[in-house]
């Protein structure tokens, strides 16, 4: 019976896949061309019991497969072998023809990262850095400078920022700046670029193939180690005291951290207090939302990107342009996604539609702000503009103190919420709508005669629909 072990296990190990048939897949999954420029570069050197070890010719040619074929490449040979778990690469130095020198030259010369070095990427078969997002495309304006010269200065190495905290909400540009950062270390050997989810996934595989030790390797061996939406990381305790560690390693060998969050150190939720001391440490900035001026210049320069890309066929008017910018005052992903809307109607009915089919096309986009606006947001940011009480403001005293804001609330509610005149009533302590068809009135009048209200309007415009006091 051992004897009949033995033997079995030795066919097991000595029963190879067939690279032939695999490449054949690859080809026809992938096309003729791709194939032929990177993926016929592939050598099979040998299988074992959960990964096979390939070759290629340039760390390069390993760079360009792995962050871009090489989980399909993994999911064809799961279809012969349902053991097969990773890839792994081994550099052959061979020596190949002038022409494939120079084509790869030219291409590692067109999309500028042939100085840029990864962590060996089939271990974390990820890799965040995007070529596309540099420091040159990036729009500067108002509310992102300081986050930008902070990148900048880190990304050159003539600052001390370490760590550099960034933190914004939603499609700011945070990543953008990260990704910036890693493709301008060109002298580091070793730039990682992994969000905080990936980093919980490849910590907890880790720990479930018993391999910390591969684990800690490779992410304390880095000079710059940028992680995206460290939120994430929010009550998992095990991961945080390895990334603790990781951090402190980090710093004490000199490498580089960078790091992004929707919000700032001190307001991360069931992250251990001595991390968030840690982020402090270091030089914390933010992304505010972007004002007018930004969102026209992004506007702008997307619409010369698209004219470009469609030879000048496509031509968005600069009133359409103005407009959207004008509307879409949430993030600058959004702002860009109603733009891909426009460009999509436009090239579907081939016209640039007029500012009243731009609002059909773009109802939701255009209701988010209201959407997220309420009347309990706009009592409370008024109360705290104008130093009273909520209860004060709902009640029924007539004191001048409390009417212009009372009716200054009231005005809000209707311009900037779809509630209905009696249901505004309602929320201000049941009263008749003709009150508020007064209050609403009586500030419209009010803000044509009196610059210092309507400076204060403004301001409290610009708070609720910002959302700068959703934390009160």
């Amino acid at each position: 019976m051992k004897k009949n072990l033995i033997k079995n296990n030795k066919d097991f190990y000595e029963k190879k896949l067939d690279w032939e048939t695999i490449q054949s897949e690859m080809k026809s999954k992938f096309g003729s061309d791709i194939y032929d420029s990177w993926l016929k570069k592939i050598e099979f050197i040998d299988e074992f019991n959960n990964y096979i070890l390939i070759s290629v010719t340039t760390r390069f040619i390993r760079d360009w497969i792995t962050s871009r074929y090489i989980d399909q490449i993994l999911q064809i040979i799961r279809t012969y072998n349902k053991n097969i778990s990773r890839i792994e690469f081994s550099i052959n130095h061979k020596k190949e023809s002038i022409s494939e020198n120079i084509s790869e030259n030219k291409f590692e010369n067109k999309i500028n990262t042939e100085n840029v070095s990864f962590i060996k990427d089939t271990y974390l078969q990820y890799n965040r850095i995007d070529p596309n997002k540099n420091f040159e495309n990036f729009i500067v304006g108002s509310s992102n400078k300081l986050a930008y010269e902070a990148s900048k200065k880190v990304s050159e190495n003539i600052s001390q920022y370490n760590p550099l905290y960034i933190y914004g909400g939603v499609g700011m540009g945070k990543t953008h700046l990260l990704n910036a950062i890693g493709l301008n270390y060109r002298e580091q050997k070793k730039v990682m670029f992994i969000s905080a989810e990936r980093f919980m996934y490849q910590f907890v595989k880790s720990i479930k193939n018993n391999d910390m030790v591969k684990f800690k390797e490779y992410f304390r061996n880095t000079d710059a180690l940028l992680i995206d939406d460290i939120q994430f990381m929010n009550g998992k305790e095990a991961m945080q005291e390895e990334f603790f560690h990781t951090f402190n390693a980090l710093l004490e060998k000199g490498s580089q951290i960078i790091l992004s969050a929707d919000r700032s150190p001190n307001k991360l939720l069931r992250i251990q207090e001595r991390i968030k001391s840690r982020f402090s440490g270091g030089l914390v900035v933010d992304i505010q939302n972007p004002d007018y001026d930004l969102r026209y210049e992004i506007v702008k320069s997307k619409c010369s990107e698209l004219s470009l890309l469609y030879s000048n066929q496509l031509s968005v008017t600069k009133e359409l342009q103005e407009f959207i910018s004008s509307e879409v005052k949430t993030s600058i992903r959004e702002l860009v996604g109603a733009l891909n809307r426009i460009v999509s109607y436009s090239r579907i009915y081939n016209k640039i539609p007029n500012i009243s089919e731009t609002k059909i096309i773009l109802k939701d986009l255009l209701n988010l702000s209201e959407n997220k606006v309420t009347i309990d947001l706009i009592q409370t940011i008024v109360c705290k503009y104008f130093k009273i009480s909520k209860n004060e403001m709902l009640s029924s005293r007539r004191s001048r103190y409390l009417v212009r804001p009372r009716q200054t609330a009231i005005y809000l509610a209707k311009i900037l919420t779809s509630k209905s005149l009696p249901e505004i009533g309602r929320t201000f302590s049941n009263r008749d709508h003709t009150t508020v068809i007064h209050s609403v009135k009586t500030i419209d009048r009010l803000i044509k005669e009196d610059n210092e209200l309507k400076i204060n309007v403004d301001n409290l415009k610009n708070k609720i629909l910002y959302n700068k006091d959703n934390e009160i």
